[in-house]
């Protein structure tokens, strides 16, 4: 029923056209200039300030009040529980609840 199509000589110049312009996308990507990296640190005293004045305290409620990202306030957090200035208290799956550590 069905069977292979012949090809004419102008879908070969198309065909073969087609080939060349991925060719020269790959090259203008790679001579590109580099972004720079960003660090982003969390205000420690403004955080700990923070994290004092409420009984607990997710990740997400921290980047908000500090102005970060999340990941620099779950980094921030993590640390902390390692130092033992904080501990975590409860929560699952990326939402976890942290405390200050009474002295």
């Amino acid at each position: 029923m069905g069977g292979a199509k012949k090809t004419t000589t102008a879908t070969k110049d198309k065909s073969a056209g087609t080939k060349d312009s991925k060719k020269s996308k790959k090259d203008k990507g790679e001579g590109g200039p580099r972004k720079a990296e960003i660090t982003v640190k969390v205000n420690e005293q403004q955080a700990m300030k923070i994290i004092q004045g409420s009984k607990v305290i997710t990740i997400q409620d921290l980047a908000r009040q500090t102005g970060v990202k999340i990941s620099a306030a779950n980094k921030f957090l993590k640390e902390s529980a390692i130092k033992g200035t904080v501990k975590k208290v409860g929560g699952y799956s990326g939402h976890h609840l942290y405390q200050a550590v009474s002295s």
